[in-house]
């Protein structure tokens, strides 16, 4: 399964009203992690690698774009703490 990743404008994200989307916070820290819906979420602060069970790595940050696939099975390695907001959807 791959991570989508992607760097939107400041226009795009006004746009899409990412900001409006819920808050998670979460300090420097690993864990594993399944995805019974599809996450969309939008980094504003931090640095995290996202390692698949297929061993995939994806490396992420702030002001990136990121869409985990539902179904997605996979270990979290938050290396600076991270803000991001998230929304759930059945894409």
């Amino acid at each position: 399964m791959t991570i989508e990743i992607t760097k939107p404008k400041k226009t795009e994200v006004r746009k899409k009203g990412y900001l409006s989307w819920p808050l998670w916070e979460k300090e420097a820290s690993r864990f594993d992690w399944f995805y019974e819906q599809t996450e969309e979420c939008y980094v504003i602060e931090g640095k995290a690698v996202v390692k698949t069970k297929d061993g995939k790595q994806f490396e992420f940050g702030k002001g990136d774009f990121v869409r985990f696939p539902k179904g997605l099975e996979c270990e979290w390695d938050i290396k600076e703490p991270m803000k991001k907001h998230y929304q759930f959807t059945d894409k």
